[in-house]
């Protein structure tokens, strides 16, 4: 079982969905897909006048952001996700982390991020009910406010749900792709692994910072919580297990 999270930049890559296909008829229903889209919500924002705001690599997200978020995530990108990969020839479905409360979350600081959220628990038959009858799910990661008595929605950092999810599935692997070959080190060179303290070292000294610092957070989450195998990397990680940059525990020494 992998989980794989697939940035909004690497989307892009006119290769994704051969390797997407690849990769699923190598793991045929035991992938699960979750993607971001920041850089639309962006835009989108821009366009209506708003400014993005980001603290430690997650968006600032105000009341009046959700339906656009939702609108932006669940809606174009999802479905246009799904579209490429079902041309591609998977059978891939769609969902929210509203859909069957999927995702549920809690706000993390409303003073500081608004309706940003963190994941609170998975509805993990959902997701297997979809991959034992052979789907690859897409999930937008919109969640379903669990905190609040009339439900709502919450701005989930993409990074932040992957790794709910992989620990929820007890995943063996958690792939977060970005677009770039991994985490690069202080001298600028791609890090074939880091541990617990090269990861807050290069945090502090602002080395990784707004979205890498999220992965790399996401990252050390999902293998405290027990996912054995942790990468950042970008799309040729699919097909390489190698490839990427290997997040591992501070005691080891070795992958």
């Amino acid at each position: 079982m992998r989980v794989v999270k697939i940035g909004g930049r690497a989307q892009t890559d006119p290769r994704l969905a051969s390797a997407l296909r690849d990769a699923w008829q190598d793991q045929p229903g035991e992938i699960c897909l979750v993607h971001g889209g920041g850089d639309e919500i962006s835009a989108m924002q821009r366009a209506l006048g708003r400014e993005a705001s980001f603290v430690g690599g997650r968006r600032v997200t105000s009341q009046g952001d959700l339906e656009l978020l939702r609108m932006v995530l669940s809606g174009i990108v999802n479905k246009r996700l799904v579209n490429t990969l079902v041309t591609a020839g998977i059978s891939a479905v769609g969902i929210s982390g509203e859909d069957g409360a999927l995702l549920k979350a809690e706000p993390i600081d409303q003073a500081s991020l608004g309706f940003a959220g963190k994941p609170l628990g998975v509805n993990v038959a959902l997701l297997r009910t979809l991959m034992k009858a052979g789907y690859l799910p897409v999930i937008s990661p919109v969640g379903y406010n669990a905190a609040g008595e009339s439900g709502g929605l919450l701005n989930v950092n993409g990074d932040d749900a992957a790794a709910a999810i992989a620990v929820a599935l007890k995943a063996e692997e958690l792939l977060l792709i970005a677009d770039v070959e991994g985490v690069r080190d202080a001298s600028g060179e791609t890090a074939a692994s880091l541990n617990g303290e090269a990861v807050r070292e290069l945090i502090a000294k602002g080395i990784a910072v707004g979205g890498m610092a999220a992965k790399l957070e996401s990252a050390q989450a999902a293998l405290a919580a027990g996912v054995p195998r942790v990468r950042i990397g970008d799309l040729s990680a699919l097909s390489d297990a190698e490839s990427g940059t290997f997040i591992i525990p501070s005691q080891s020494l070795a992958l």
